[in-house]
């Protein structure tokens, strides 16, 4: 059991029967009345940032949530297959649970946060950036504009980016998993 003086970002709480990580804190100590906490707290499953007020050494509920890594093996009508890099064990995940599956590719190395005491699936999150084979472009003409512009490309996973007009078919870039964002070219 921890009490306010243990928030700091990063944290994760069991919070109106749901798990929650502090996004963002701030102790205030008012000239008149008692100490309180401001936080902003994200939903570890939904997503959903709330804004709450604890007085000063209220007692939390901390949640221990560890991150496995996993390698990707196969998509099917169940869901998402991944291995256990360490005990070799396969889970199987819904879609709405990885975090940008549409630049997912077999053989890629994944973290899945899972909560200990329950041992429950909360997302899939890719590495900040992942490199992908564009399938499909249009040429790009040189002297065509004045300005940064971007076309649209096809991964080989299936997936749309912007790119700028250089990048050609068959071209190995780096994509951004957070923003969708091309990144740079591969060499």
């Amino acid at each position: 059991m921890a009490t306010t003086a243990d928030i700091k970002n990063g944290l994760t709480i069991e919070f109106n029967n749901g798990l929650y990580t502090i996004t963002g804190f701030q102790h205030v100590k008012p000239g008149k009345g008692p100490a309180f906490v401001r936080t902003k707290l994200k939903n570890v499953e939904t997503g959903k940032v709330i804004e709450n007020t604890f007085t000063s050494g209220h007692k939390i509920v901390t949640a221990r949530i560890e991150r496995r890594p996993h390698q990707f093996l196969y998509k099917d009508d169940i869901g998402y297959h991944f291995m256990d890099s360490g005990s070799f064990e396969q889970v199987s995940l819904e879609e709405d649970l990885i975090v940008s599956a549409d630049l997912l590719k077999e053989g890629q190395e994944v973290e899945i946060l899972f909560h200990a005491e329950t041992e429950k699936v909360l997302s899939c999150e890719l590495p900040p950036f992942v490199e992908l084979t564009v399938t499909y472009t249009e040429p790009g003409i040189k002297g065509d504009t004045a300005t940064n512009a971007t076309k649209s490309a096809t991964l080989e996973t299936g997936a749309k980016v912007n790119v700028p007009l250089f990048i050609n078919q068959d071209e190995i870039i780096k994509v951004d998993t957070r923003t969708h964002a091309y990144g740079e070219r591969v060499k």
